[in-house]
């Protein structure tokens, strides 16, 4: 029996995992209380926001304080990295390309200095928009029918200057399959670290002592053992959880970061 090759739209997923190849990814997983968010998305006279919004806007305030983490990152045993004063993110997009479902990525830079409206309106550009007509992605249809060896080269001459890979592959990658029947799950997108949202659902919870019911979501994180240490992506992983059941509550969970904090990168 013969087989067949992986369809040609998806060529570019298989260079970008080839390329990740030296990445040594551990992986932490926690569960957060979403009251708050959910409160803060049900507000009558609000702006209705994703919650892989307020998953970014959280976690990008996280990260410049946590400077050795906010790195762009290339390289195999001995890495070179890059420090960022600001956090770009990587979001993952499930978009159809020629006919066929496909994983594409995008970058949305300085999340840390961006509000929540400003957040939703770059996930509701590459929400609503045909990615074959967006500027970004015009490189792939080349990409995808190059001979591989060529296609590699050209796909690791864009992606490996240090200078600017975390504009082209991040600063942190945030990922979700929340919006199916899935708790949790752990992805490597190729930065230093990688959240990985489930969906939010009802559990039971303890607070003060006794039990109730709290809509909670699992929230994972991968973290190369190369950059990162254990410990410091427990500190990351337990703040962005806690920004996330707190949010709206103080500055740090709902203003942007000064410059200032993020020139000093304080823990």
């Amino acid at each position: 029996m013969t087989g067949t090759h992986v369809p040609r739209q998806r060529r570019h997923t298989l260079y970008f995992l080839e390329e990740i190849r030296p990445f040594s990814p551990v992986f932490l997983d926690t569960e957060v209380d979403m009251t708050r968010v959910l409160e803060h998305r049900a507000e009558p006279a609000g702006r209705r926001h994703s919650v892989i919004g307020y998953v970014l806007h959280t976690a990008a305030r996280v990260l410049v304080r946590h400077p050795q983490a906010n790195v762009a990152v290339r390289g195999g045993v001995l890495p070179k990295v890059a420090p960022s004063p600001g956090a770009h993110a990587k979001i993952a997009l499930d978009k159809t390309w020629g006919g066929q479902r496909v994983v594409l990525s995008a970058v949305l830079p300085d999340l840390d200095r961006a509000d929540l409206d400003e957040i939703q309106d770059k996930l509701e550009h590459y929400r609503d928009s045909d990615p074959e007509q967006l500027p970004q992605y015009a490189g792939l249809p080349l990409l995808h029918k190059l001979p591989r060896p060529i296609a590699q080269t050209a796909f690791r001459r864009v992606v490996r200057p240090l200078g600017g890979r975390a504009q082209r592959m991040g600063t942190f990658s945030v990922t979700s399959l929340g919006h199916r029947a899935v708790d949790g799950f752990h992805s490597v997108g190729g930065t230093p670290v990688t959240l990985g949202v489930g969906r939010i659902t009802d559990r039971p919870v303890v607070r003060d002592g006794a039990l109730a019911i709290a809509p909670t979501m699992r929230l994972s994180l991968a973290f190369d053992h190369r950059i990162l240490d254990g410990a410091e992506a427990a500190d990351i992983l337990t703040e962005v959880k806690e920004g996330l059941e707190s949010f709206g509550a103080g500055v740090s969970a709902a203003a942007p970061v000064s410059a200032g904090a993020r020139a000093g990168g304080a823990g």
